[in-house]
Parts: C-alpha cells; sequence; structure tokens
C-alpha cells in the first residue's frame, strides 16, 4: 500500500539528489548565465556610483555557482572596489560547496565573503532584533521564494534594505513555462505543508504591483529533458518527477490516478514538447529587477 505522500523537503538528501539531476538535465543554469552576461551589465550599472565598498545580498545563494558570475560582472564594472557580499543560506552541504568554489577562484581578492546559515526569514528576525538594518547596493534571490512562507512580506522586507541606487533581482519561474501549467491544475493535491508554495513570474507581477514598486522583466529561454519520467522504475526518471512535484517517492506514493494524470499533463504542449524522441519540458525563468 502506497503511504501518504510527503514533502520532498523532508528528506534533504533525495531533495539535493534531485536539484542536481534537475540542474543536469535542464539548461537552468544556462539560461541565467545568459542573462548574467548579456542584460546584468545593465542593470548593476550604477549601484557602485561614487562608492570605495559595493555591499551584496544574496538570498539563498545556493552553491554559488550564479553568485560568483554576477560577483564577476560587478567587479567587472567596478575594478578594483572592495566588495561585501553575505550569502544567507539554510543547506550546511550547499555552503561548504560555495566556500569550495570559492576557495578555487582566482581574482576574489576583493570580495570579503560572509556565510549565514538560516533562512530569509531568520535573517530577517535577526537583524530586527539586532535593530541595525545594513543597507545593499545589490540584492538577489534565485529561484528561492518557494520556500518562503509570506511573499509579499519578505519581498516588502528586502526591498526596504536596498540604497538609493541599489537594485533587487528576483529569478523564478515564468509565468510561462510548464511550471505554470502543472502546479496550477495540480498544486493542490501535492504535499505542499509548510515547507514550500507555488509563485511564478506571474504571481510576483501582482504581488510587485499591488506593493507600488517599478520593475522591468526579462524571460528567460529554458528547458529540461524529462523523457526518463516515462519509463517506469527508471531511477532518474523518479527523481525528476519528485523535484517536479515537490513530493518524496512521487512514484511510489502518489495515488495511482494522480500520477498517471500528472504523467499525462507533463506530455501535454502547454507543458513539454517531444523532440528527436525526447519529451523537453518547458523551464521557462523570468528576471524580475526592482527598483529601490
Amino acid at each position: 500500500m502506497a503511504l501518504p505522500m510527503r514533502n520532498l523537503l523532508v528528506d534533504p538528501a533525495r531533495y539535493l539528489q534531485s536539484f542536481r539531476l534537475f540542474l543536469a538535465e535542464s539548461t537552468e543554469h544556462q539560461s541565467m548565465q545568459e542573462f548574467v552576461e548579456k542584460q546584468l551589465p545593465a542593470v548593476i550599472d550604477s549601484i557602485g556610483n561614487g562608492k570605495s565598498t559595493i555591499n551584496i545580498l544574496s538570498i539563498g545563494g545556493g552553491a554559488g555557482e550564479i553568485d560568483l558570475l554576477i560577483l564577476s560582472k560587478v567587479q567587472a564594472r567596478y575594478p578594483g572596489v572592495t566588495i561585501n557580499t553575505d550569502v544567507v543560506e539554510p543547506s550546511a552541504d550547499q555552503i561548504s560547496k560555495y566556500k569550495e568554489r570559492v576557495a578555487k577562484t582566482s581574482n576574489l581578492e576583493n570580495v570579503k565573503f560572509t556565510w549565514h546559515e538560516e533562512t530569509a526569514y531568520e535573517y530577517e528576525s535577526r537583524m530586527n532584533a539586532e535593530k541595525k538594518p545594513k543597507k545593499w547596493d545589490f540584492i538577489h534571490m534565485i529561484q528561492m521564494l518557494y520556500y518562503v512562507k509570506d511573499i509579499p512580506a519578505t519581498i516588502r522586507y528586502f526591498h526596504s534594505l536596498l540604497e538609493t541606487q541599489g537594485k533587487l533581482l528576483i529569478i523564478l519561474v515564468s509565468g510561462t513555462s510548464g511550471w505554470e501549467t502543472l502546479w496550477k491544475k495540480y498544486g493542490c493535491s501535492f504535499p505542499l505543508d509548510d515547507l514550500c508554495s507555488y509563485v511564478s513570474s506571474a504571481d510576483m507581477k501582482k504581488i510587485l504591483d499591488s506593493a507600488g514598486l517599478k520593475y522591468q522583466v526579462y524571460e528567460l529561454p529554458s528547458h529540461m529533458d524529462i523523457t526518463s519520467c516515462f519509463t517506469e522504475g527508471d531511477k532518474d526518471g523518479e527523481l525528476l518527477l519528485d523535484f517536479l512535484t515537490e513530493t518524496y517517492e512521487f512514484s511510489k506514493n502518489a495515488p495511482p490516478e494522480l500520477k498517471r494524470q500528472v504523467l499525462e499533463e507533463l506530455r501535454k504542449p502547454q507543458c513539454s514538447e517531444e523532440r528527436d524522441g525526447k519529451v523537453v519540458f518547458n523551464n521557462n525563468l523570468s528576471a524580475i529587477v526592482v527598483e529601490p
């Protein structure tokens, strides 16, 4: 008999395993890299004007791959300027990978890192308790707002920490992605608990509009090969299904009818397209740059 469905985050090791496979099978990082290369220089063009130190806050910095790309662009725009980077990341495993990556990266002499093993909410609570709100020239939240309980309040808080020339960068799944279709239809059937919520750029625009904030949206095309999801018993396919549904061992624990419907949905044109005999999922992202 199937066990009741549980959120994937109940098993951090399996979550990381499925997340790494997702990165391997998708163009997620490549599409972010392209954004950082082509669009980010204009976004950060004035964040450090006249400053001898630039302060950057990374919320949910993960293993640091995209963070270090961003830093390289800030260094290129402001050569020789000291950069203080604070990284807020709840996973000890991700922080240790981030530190390893920093150790192997050259040209970081003028960058000072401080890591905080905590969630965005824990960071906010700690700062409020210390009553020393620090201002930031650049804050970024990349693919992390799904793990925040009160998204509008979190956005309001971090936005309030921006310097007058500062920018807040949010990257999350696009309202035009397969995620949007899958989750709007089946999200209520997945065991989200309090650990995770579904939010896309479509929701984010509404949140920012209702807060009266100015922002610009960049669409980042991305896709993911989910062919293995349709082979019964395929280990990679099972991990990707876990990731897509945020459910621990979805293949084993989902009611058969739900599993059938989800697999059927994933094949539909709103979610995926067939390409050279593969099922390619629409993993489009949006980058949203919020003004101070």
